[in-house]
């Protein structure tokens, strides 16, 4: 990639312009940011790591949404962040008048370009974004997946005490509380977690794991998360700009797979040089699919109320 613009200058958008710049994954950031300065003091203060992390990628900064233009990719970070006692729901409607113009950017400055969703609620803002950039599925998609994952991998390394390397975790649907951990999906070296843990300590896990933004927006009570998922969309980046071929869990449009369509749910995709260009199709037993079946549900009530 030459050039990816990341629209929101917060903390998730400085953290993420950070480890894109550090880890060389393009070579010019563009942050923007409607914030008078805030773009620019961001992208300068990360610039200015470079002789210290040893990178020669450039970073700017722009109030302006034409400079964007001619963009790869286009991370959207900006938007209301909850606070604490609030649901991702709870901030759509003023998220969706955000996405609305950062998609109208798109359309007009980068329109060949991706479009990532990190803003929440992202199942849903994803699919408000699909709809209204009109672009093919594969250029339209979400991070979350990849977040609740790697927090759920988190949680089985502290239970257990084993290397975080070696764990490996899925979760499907939406990014909330009625997101499905996938316990018979989630591994340490490739041996299941039963193998170690008991019920009550998975169920601990997996509870964990759907109140991972909550709990650390509560702890810090004045800000969500975003040093990991800023290292959760540079995961997806990385697998883009590398055409690696990884699967991520990533909020993805679906179009038949699991029995869904004209909905935009957490599942493992394939990850390259072409964006999202599968969806995996796993087999669900009866509680897993009841789970998901809840998700979706949830996240379908909430795209009724954009109608």
């Amino acid at each position: 990639m030459r050039k990816i613009t990341v629209v929101g200058a917060g903390r998730v958008g400085e953290s993420t312009a950070q480890i894109l710049a550090k880890e060389e994954f393009c070579r010019e950031i563009m942050l923007i940011d409607v914030r008078e300065g805030a773009a620019q003091g961001t992208a300068l203060d990360v610039q200015e790591c470079a002789p210290l992390f040893r990178f020669d990628t450039i970073v700017r900064g722009s109030d302006d949404s034409a400079a964007m233009r001619d963009s790869d990719l286009i991370i959207v970070t900006a938007g209301l962040p909850r606070k604490p006692g609030m649901s991702r729901s709870d901030v759509l409607d003023a998220n969706v008048a955000v996405i609305d113009g950062i998609v109208d950017d798109a359309l007009k400055y980068a329109p060949d370009a991706m479009l990532l969703l990190v803003t929440n609620p992202v199942d849903v803002l994803t699919y408000h974004a699909w709809k209204r950039s009109g672009w093919p599925r594969h250029r339209v998609f979400g991070q979350a997946g990849v977040l609740d994952a790697a927090r759920m991998a988190a949680f089985v390394a502290m239970e257990t005490g084993f290397s975080a390397k070696d764990i490996t975790a899925m979760v499907l649907g939406g990014h909330g509380d009625l997101m499905v951990p996938m316990t018979r999906y989630t591994c340490v070296n490739g041996i299941p977690i039963a193998n170690f843990l008991g019920k009550e300590a998975i169920q601990r896990i997996v509870e964990r794991t759907r109140q991972g933004g909550a709990e650390i927006l509560a702890l810090k009570k004045n800000s969500s998360a975003y040093d990991a998922p800023a290292a959760a969309v540079a995961a997806m980046v990385d697998a883009i700009r590398s055409d690696r071929k990884r699967i991520l869990p990533c909020v993805s449009i679906l179009d038949g797979e699991y029995g869904e369509k004209n909905v935009a749910m957490g599942v493992p995709a394939v990850l390259g040089a072409g964006g999202l260009e599968k969806v995996v199709d796993l087999t669900l037993n009866d509680e897993e699919q009841a789970w998901f079946r809840q998700s979706v549900a949830q996240i379908r009530a909430d795209i009724s109320k954009l109608v």
